[in-house]
């Protein structure tokens, strides 16, 4: 329930706070009095999109602030939001700035538009001559059917288990993208690995192998050195290097005695005597192993020209990296033979999201088929006490293509004559459609608590006892719910429990309350025009007391 709207340099609003009662609640005012901004006011602070020519010249911003009544579903929406949610009321407040830059609040605290949106759509239904349009929108009709039907729930559930199909789909349509790049691969790739494979790859092994190449290239060189040192520290004949500093240590010992500092000669003589003696062994050990053997030769240059190949083809400079290279490749021929399994545990998903997604799609459809009769002949009911005594309405199911409610169409058809009906789009003209959409509204009412309504001028195209009859049924609308109704007919207007007059003087457009002397005065004007005769005032008193 909208308890107030408080409106302050909107347009040609200056300044205009007005409280609103229960029931039906009528709002009227000669054509371009403001009607449409005030209705306009109360769309910005819902969240409609805002733009600086919305700022009046009364101030460099304006402000649009309502009061709601806070119920536990817009308590929900508060608290998921983490804004306050205490008391019973909630305020809505939108500024809107000369640079066109709005803020929002919700209780006080900083609200995103998408959040006001959202609690919008629970608080305000306003409902226009241009909605009439939404009959053309499938959505609606099967939103509208839906309701009916008790199928929302169904529906719900039919839209998850569209994401959740999608999504599947996705993830397999993913995997065999990769699958079947990893296959045009793979056969390059498992060349390439094993290649790498059978080159047994070694760390540190080019290093071993370039100097072991050093020394088999230049093996008769080293082999003539080599027994050239050994010739030299022990001769075949004549005495050794080894014996030598033997024997000269032997003569300082001698006269260590008499001269100071020879026995520590003699002791570093024979310290490089056994140094001698273990270089010779180790001359003497390599010279025997030293070979020169060109097949060896061969063999170390054979590998060094795989490893310096394979090194360039894969464009890395040493063997660490090689080996790199190839546990990648192992891997991606691996990656191969795991994807098929994982295509096929995707294919699995997919057949089993399908079969719950049909499963719901059907039950929905089921729910429609029950509640389409039903729907339709609630409607023919409204329609029929709105003037429309030949009318007919269907509501018909037609198979398209799945998607998230379901497999199924919703086409509303009509007839005014009570033959042929056809899409109720090009059937209606504009005061039957408008009649159509009022009786819509009301079914719906009845079976969903529904925010305020607002009706804007929908009895566009309708006069006599037809408006007459549209009064009535706004008015028991009223009867259960807060409703607004914008309207030019008298006949509306009487119905209601408070009268609202826009009137504009100047470049101002004002709000006020009518009492009883005021409504039959307004009701006066919407019947005879400008001049209000004596006999206009008599046909106003008698629609607000038809019992008199």
């Amino acid at each position: 329930m909208l308890y107030s709207l408080s409106v302050s340099n909107y347009i040609l609003i200056g300044s205009l706070e007005t409280r609103f009662p229960e029931g039906l609640i009528i709002i009227s005012g000669e054509t371009g009095a403001g009607k449409s901004i005030l209705l306009g006011a109360l769309s910005l602070v819902l969240g409609a999109k805002a733009d600086a020519s919305m700022v009046g010249p009364h101030g460099d911003n304006c402000v649009v602030e309502a009061e709601f009544a806070l119920d536990d579903e817009i308590r929900s929406i508060l608290e998921q939001a983490d804004l306050p949610a205490e008391g019973d009321r909630l305020i809505l407040r939108r500024t809107v700035a000369k640079s066109g830059r709005s803020r929002s609040f919700a209780n006080d605290e900083p609200v995103s538009v998408s959040v006001l949106q959202d609690l919008a759509s629970r608080l305000v239904d306003i409902h226009s001559q241009h909605q009439t349009l939404r009959l053309s929108d499938e959505r609606f009709r099967m939103e509208a059917l839906d309701l009916w039907a008790g199928a929302e729930t169904e529906r719900k559930n039919c839209n998850r288990a569209w994401t959740a199909l999608l999504e599947s789909r996705r993830e397999l349509a993913s995997l065999q993208e990769r699958l079947d790049r990893a296959r045009e691969e793979q056969e390059y790739n498992h060349a390439r690995w094993e290649r790498l494979d059978r080159a047994h790859l070694q760390e540190g092994e080019i290093e071993a192998l370039e100097t072991e190449q050093k020394q088999l290239s230049h093996a008769e060189e080293i082999k003539e050195n080599l027994c050239n040192a050994e010739g030299i520290l022990s001769p075949e004949n004549g005495e050794s290097l080894s014996q030598s500093l033997r024997e000269s240590a032997r003569q300082l010992e001698k006269i260590s005695a008499f001269v100071p500092g020879m026995g520590a000669l003699a002791e570093r003589l024979t310290s490089a005597r056994l140094e001698v003696e273990d270089i010779a062994a180790e001359v003497a050990a390599v010279n025997e192993r030293t070979e020169a053997s060109p097949e060896r030769l061969q063999e170390v240059e054979d590998r060094l020209s795989l490893l310096y190949e394979l090194m360039q083809r894969h464009g890395v400079g040493t063997v660490e990296e090689l080996i790199e290279q190839r546990d990648r490749l192992e891997s991606l021929v691996s990656d191969a033979t795991q994807l098929v399994s994982e295509v096929e545990r995707a294919k699995k998903a997919v057949e089993e999201k399908s079969r719950l997604y049909s499963e719901s799609g059907e039950r929905l459809h089921r729910l429609r088929e029950k509640g389409a009769p039903g729907f339709a002949a609630a409607i023919l009911k409204e329609l029929h006490a709105l003037d429309l005594d030949h009318a007919l309405f269907q509501v018909r199911l037609e198979d398209s293509a799945p998607g998230a409610d379901g497999h199924d169409a919703v086409r509303f058809l009509f007839s005014s004559t009570g033959h042929s009906p056809s899409d109720v789009a090009k059937a209606a003209s504009g005061g039957e459609l408008s009649r159509i959409m009022l009786g819509l509204k009301a079914v719906m009412a009845r079976f969903k608590r529904m925010p305020t309504l607002v009706f804007d001028e929908i009895d566009t195209g309708v006069s006599g006892g037809t408006a007459d009859k549209m009064g009535s049924l706004v008015c028991a609308m009223g009867a259960d719910m807060q409703v607004f109704a914008i309207t030019h007919l008298p006949q509306v207007a009487a119905k209601g429990n408070a009268h609202y007059l826009v009137s504009k003087s100047g470049d101002v457009t004002s709000v006020r309350s009518l009492d009883e002397a005021g409504r039959v005065q307004e009701l006066a004007r919407m019947l005879s025009g400008s001049t209000i005769t004596s006999a206009a005032i008599a046909n106003a008193q008698a629609l607000l007391h038809p019992s008199l």
